[in-house]
């Protein structure tokens, strides 16, 4: 089986995009489907991971709330960022979890890199941070710091499903229906709110160019 790329082009609803993704995912465990790296953009929602603390869904009834199995607590996701679906056949990568997340989360900062933003993991927090020495210090004394993109994964009969999110261009005021991802001291961010000309075209070119520098392969086009 080969890597794929499928790119939708208009938005999708989130119980569609899940009800594919099990699909595709059982097509692999099964040895039928070829893995496949999905890139879409959703209607405003937010979803909930098995993590997720029911207070910090701060507004319950703005957008629709899904509940989902994968890793990670509430995430928003709407118009203007990209969400990245990795379905990928681990047994076939070393089942190493861990490892696979790193490598996911690399994909991300390598990706960030082609803008010249500077993508960095912080432990105890989910997902890849920027330092924002625009702004003023916090009350810590310190520089801010705000996430640009949220990684969220599932691992089933060692098929990889759901994946990651890198905010292009989102309306960031949607964000405040949660705590994103429960952290609620560190504020949200795009590339678009860094001041760079970057449209979603120009993030799949990176997707795909840096998919095969962190993977050390290249998926064919669909």
């Amino acid at each position: 089986m080969s890597l794929t790329w499928k790119t939708s082009e208009s938005l999708v609803p989130y119980p569609e995009a899940l009800a594919e993704m099990e699909r595709i995912a059982d097509g692999i465990a099964r040895g039928e489907t070829d893995e496949t790296l999905w890139l879409l953009e959703h209607p405003p929602l937010y979803t909930a991971g098995s993590s997720a603390n029911v207070r910090d869904l701060v507004d319950p009834d703005r957008f629709p709330v899904y509940e989902t199995r994968r890793g990670g607590q509430y995430t928003y996701h709407g118009p203007g960022q990209r969400v990245a679906y990795v379905m990928l056949d681990l047994s076939k990568r070393g089942r190493d979890v861990r490892h696979f997340v790193h490598q996911v989360e690399e994909w991300v900062i390598a990706t960030l890199a082609e803008f010249n933003v500077k993508g960095e993991r912080r432990e105890g927090r989910v997902g890849v941070w920027v330092v924002r020495h625009d702004k003023p210090l916090g009350a810590d004394g310190r520089p801010r710091e705000d996430k640009i993109a949220a990684i969220g994964l599932r691992i089933r009969k060692w098929v990889s499903f759901h994946g990651l999110s890198i905010n292009v261009e989102p309306d960031l005021s949607h964000f405040s229906g949660i705590v994103p991802c429960g952290i609620s001291e560190h504020g949200v961010t795009s590339l678009v709110d860094l001041g760079l000309p970057v449209t979603m075209e120009n993030v799949d070119v990176a997707l795909k160019k840096t998919f095969g520098e962190v993977f050390g392969e290249v998926p064919a086009t669909a």
